[in-house]
């Protein structure tokens, strides 16, 4: 698809025969990206950590798509415990062909107080960017294979507080602002310095950063066993409509950063609007877009998961 050609997100291009992996899947952006990928004909992967809620989300899908038979599957993935995330990939790489990864999953507000995961990795930072680190490099050679793309999701946070993750598991000074802030700020900057070692490396593989603007619950369509707003959240939400939008919405700009072949690696993507509007190229802050950050936090990453991506496989993969 040519950069300058019109895209509508309601009407997405036929994508019958591709698979895309989706972290988080059973509520919000995660529910409704699956969602648009089945109903323009993908195979999708709903993944998370609870059965009984994803087992509701793959419902919901199906029950509003009478024609998704069996290309929605659920997958158990906890982006906090890297033994999920090995499990998981396992699993993935050993069916086929992967067209693209939606590395959706994460906390939006963490506990008050520092806590660990059982690999004792504080959880915030776990979940939102070491699982999908891990989780990107275990399944990079099967997205190869399929000349794939992945997705990291970015937040316009970091552009409100600029926060340098010099201590990213926040042993000092820990609070949850700073833990989700930070950890928006690593999974950008990971994002963009994975498309410059993909493009070094000659792997066919695009690595692209997109957020969902200020997409909340209450200005989301009502649907049983995922999105269930109370009456006062939906009348708080309503009373910001001039700034928000639903996680339906959001997800417009996450599926079309996905799918939408005219994107290059290395690129930002969010709403027209910055907090609302349909899916459009941005530019992100300057804190993600510093190489000597992204260097530093991929050394991180590669300590506290273990994981080196397999870049020389993947270049082969991708011949």
């Amino acid at each position: 698809m040519a950069r300058n050609q019109a895209w509508d997100p309601e009407q997405l291009p036929d994508l019958t025969g591709r698979t895309y992996l989706i972290t988080g899947s059973n509520a919000g952006l995660g529910y409704f990206s699956s969602e648009q990928l089945v109903r323009a004909g993908a195979r999708v992967y709903m993944t998370g950590r609870s059965p009984n809620r994803l087992m509701a989300a793959r419902a919901a899908v199906r029950r509003r798509n009478p024609d998704a038979g069996d290309r929605v599957e659920t997958l158990l993935l906890d982006t906090s415990n890297l033994g999920s995330v090995r499990a998981a990939a396992a699993t993935i790489g050993g069916r086929g062909g992967l067209d693209g990864l939606l590395l959706n999953a994460g906390i939006v507000h963490p506990p008050k107080e520092r806590e660990t995961t059982g690999d004792g990795n504080e959880v915030v930072f776990a979940t939102n960017v070491l699982g999908h680190f891990a989780l990107s490099g275990a399944l990079l050679t099967t997205l190869a294979a399929a000349s794939g793309r992945m997705v990291w999701l970015g937040s316009v946070s970091t552009s409100m507080a600029k926060y340098d993750p010099f201590d990213p598991q926040l042993v000092e000074g820990y609070s949850g602002g700073r833990a989700y802030v930070q950890s928006k700020v690593a999974t950008a900057a990971l994002g963009f310095e994975a498309d410059r070692r993909l493009r070094a490396a000659g792997v066919a593989v695009s690595s692209v950063v997109a957020h969902p603007g200020y997409s909340t619950s209450g200005r989301t369509p009502g649907i049983v066993g995922v999105n269930n707003p109370t009456r006062l959240t939906r009348f708080a939400d309503n009373l910001q409509f001039a700034i928000t939008q639903s996680k339906e919405h959001g997800a417009w700009t996450l599926v079309r950063a996905l799918v939408d072949p005219g994107i290059e690696g290395g690129e930002y993507w969010g709403p027209r609007l910055i907090v609302r509007g349909e899916p459009h190229r941005g530019k992100s802050s300057k804190i993600t877009r510093d190489p000597e950050i992204a260097q530093r936090l991929w050394g991180v990453c590669e300590d506290a998961t273990g994981v080196r991506w397999p870049f020389a496989n993947a270049a082969r993969a991708s011949a």
